[in-house]
């Protein structure tokens, strides 16, 4: 499916709601054009066709994901999000289209550039830099990010919002939605509101880069005394609500770590480990985004440079306590245990059947296993990804009930996946029961 991959291009964003929605609007009928030309070749060749395959040809996945990629903003996060926490019910071809909206976006062309930053610093902006690189080294989806150097001397990087994204968040999403619900692919049973709710006020949280500068700020101070990270400085007089400005730190990106030394590749395994559990038992304060190019490593002295702190979430004592007793009851192999604290962080419901419940409990207890065992854990080697993802299968293959759990454990759940994700592309070997013990 490479086909459906876009290349980074300067692209003006576009940033009234009107052509926005002509946008979602043209791409839908685009697709309904598309469907309703297939399902007519099909039944003219005695065939009956089924929705799913009709949306999923290959001119309408282009459609859909160069539509999204151009727009950026919400559009194109509400795909990202959909694409890592709606796998256990998205079809896993709409799955792969829409993961490749987490590659780099289209960026700004330097006129955009430039009226956005006029407008935040006023027209005699330039003044300020004796260096500005108007090709982004970063672009994603709700803004690019630019180096430059002030005149004062200090090498800066610039984070720089797409103009109307705030603006039209609401109006992305609940469109997004409709199509999402239009399209027949999203199970009847599914109710989308609470996903969509919640990418909602996610997508508010992001687009507030003063929020972010002041989580920024906090995980700077977390870790100042931890020297196995690096964490930008926050350049206030350089930061407003839509431009974030931050010291720039070379770096080099942790995928391409794969072939460095394996200490080395089990050592940032293992910090990033450490870091998630502290940010869960010690800080109650998590960075909840996955996306690989949030972690970075300084090439002269091998410490991770932690970047976007945008999806911050701050975790109440009652989620954390809930997940210090499913670890737990997970490390004594306590089934009954585990099977309370699953309903008591709302993984399962009192009256869910055993036929759905056991299954379930089942594949808690693969993944518990590699927790308890005092061997460092391979996370390439091993087949508990295969194993997990069969045994999900099976277990979705005529479901007939959803349970939706709560969006604070939806998105631990996703920074966890993600770690697991990481361990296996850098093939990293950690002993996790050490790294987790103090915590139970």
């Amino acid at each position: 499916m490479t086909k459906y991959i876009h290349e980074p291009r300067g692209l003006a964003v576009p940033n009234s709601r009107a052509g926005r929605m002509a946008r979602l609007g043209g791409m839908a009928a685009g697709v309904a054009g598309n469907m309703a030309f297939e399902g007519g070749r099909q039944l003219l060749s005695g065939q009956r066709p089924r929705m799913e395959d009709l949306l999923l040809t290959p001119g309408n996945a282009a459609r859909i994901t160069a539509q999204l990629a151009q727009m950026r903003g919400a559009a194109m996060k509400v795909g990202q999000l959909l694409s890592l926490e709606g796998g256990d019910f998205l079809p896993p071809e709409l799955a792969e289209i829409l993961g490749h909206l987490r590659a780099d976006a289209h960026f700004m062309p330097p006129k955009q550039l430039d009226s956005v930053l006029k407008r935040h610093f006023g027209p005699g902006y330039r003044g300020r830099f004796a260096k500005f690189d108007v090709r982004p080294v970063a672009a994603a989806s709700i803004g690019q990010v630019h180096r430059a150097v002030t005149k004062d001397g200090r090498d800066v990087a610039l984070k720089v919002q797409y103009p109307g994204v705030r603006e039209s968040i609401d109006s992305d999403v609940r469109n997004v939605g409709s199509l999402l619900r239009l399209s027949g692919l999203v199970p009847k049973e599914i109710d989308l509101a609470p996903l969509m709710e919640e990418a909602r006020r996610q997508l508010h949280e992001e687009a507030d880069y003063g929020r972010e500068a002041e989580m920024l700020s906090r995980f700077g101070g977390l870790l100042a005394g931890d020297d196995r990270f690096v964490v930008p400085e926050l350049y206030a007089d350089l930061t407003t609500r839509d431009v974030l400005g931050m010291s720039f730190v070379e770096s080099v990106a942790i995928e391409g770590q794969g072939d460095a030394p394996q200490k080395m590749r089990d050592r940032l395994m293992e910090s990033l480990i450490s870091l998630m559990l502290r940010e869960l038992f010690e800080f109650g304060l998590m960075q909840t985004d996955p996306n690989f190019a949030n972690y970075r490593v300084q090439p002269e002295t091998g410490r991770l440079v932690l970047l976007d702190f945008g999806a911050t979430r701050v975790f109440g004592p009652d989620l954390v306590g809930q997940y210090r007793g499913l670890m737990r009851a997970g490390f004594a192999g306590d089934r009954g245990a585990v099977n309370a604290a699953m309903e008591e962080i709302g993984f399962l419901e009192p009256e869910t059947e055993a036929r759905h419940r056991e299954p379930i409990l089942d594949m808690v207890e693969m993944a518990m296993a590699p927790l308890r065992a005092a061997a460092p854990f391979d996370f390439a080697g091993t087949g508990l990804a295969r194993d997990l993802r069969r045994a999900g299968e099976e277990f979705a293959e005529g479901r007939d009930f959803w349970v939706i759990p709560p969006m604070d454990a939806l998105y631990l759940q996703r920074k966890m996946g993600g770690m697991f994700l990481l361990g296996a592309r850098l093939r990293a070997h950690v002993a996790l029961r050490p790294l987790l013990e103090p915590y139970l």
